[in-house]
């Protein structure tokens, strides 16, 4: 049996395809927890350690989606934060953890991919 069920979105006007590690926040506008994220961590999320070594891509539930995107599974909450190698998901948090939960947990899933 396959490890990974793909799921390739190829869904127009979302734009080119992703290269490189990535973080995919797939949100919606009217979201308490993602409004929560974009108040807590977004501002600063560029110019952390962790946001430079997988920057951001955020995209609605609804799309547009980023070309080329090889998922395990469609997201079905708001926020999922994925992270992407060159468009494929190697790691997923559902929900927002909070602030204090979130860098911890984006550090976890970058690590396990080799990165400091």
């Amino acid at each position: 049996m396959l490890r990974l069920l793909t799921l390739v979105l190829a869904l127009t006007a979302g734009g080119g395809a992703l290269a490189d590690t990535r973080l995919l926040m797939v949100e919606d506008q009217g979201c308490p927890f993602c409004r929560q994220f974009r108040a807590e961590i977004l501002p600063g999320y560029a110019r952390h350690p962790q946001g430079r070594a997988a920057p951001l891509t955020r995209v609605d539930i609804d799309g547009p989606w980023p070309n080329g995107l090889a998922l395990d599974r469609r997201p079905q909450v708001t926020p999922t934060f994925i992270l992407l190698d060159d468009g494929r998901e190697v790691a997923r948090i559902e929900g927002y953890p909070g602030r204090d939960g979130f860098w911890p947990m984006l550090g976890d899933m970058l690590q396990q991919r080799g990165h400091r």
